[in-house]
């Protein structure tokens, strides 16, 4: 994943970089995780704004960053996508549902990173 020239990044951020988009490259459809759980999944737990800094250099990239949500639910990230209702528009056209505050009913469809269960087929090989 390529980040943008104008940040100067030291080696270990592209490294939490590179495994935040990996991380959110496996949110299945129809489902959200938080910025939350991708920085805890990363082993930084306190790093949630920094998932989120990440996932606004890759919007471009068909990674499917409109599944990550704040820890309410709420679509935070929602100004990163040109026109502010898309990232709700996508994911009700997924199925997700909203509360009456307009966030992610997270009982619902919230997905948690977990480790050693997020592997695809060939990398448990």
């Amino acid at each position: 994943m390529k980040v943008s020239k104008n940040k100067k990044l030291s080696k270990s951020n592209l490294k939490f970089f590179d495994l935040v988009f990996k991380i959110t490259s496996q949110i299945p459809y129809g489902k959200v995780t938080t910025y939350g759980h991708i920085a805890e999944f990363c082993g930084l737990k306190s790093s949630a704004r920094t998932v989120g800094w990440a996932l606004n250099d890759a919007k471009d990239t068909g990674l499917p960053c409109h599944r990550v949500v704040n820890r309410f639910g709420a679509l935070t990230g929602k100004l990163h996508f040109g026109d502010p209702k898309l990232m709700e528009e996508m994911l009700r056209a997924e199925g997700i549902e909203f509360n009456d505050k307009n966030c992610v009913v997270l009982e619902k469809h919230l997905w948690v990173p977990q480790k050693g269960k997020n592997k695809s087929k060939k990398e448990k090989r």
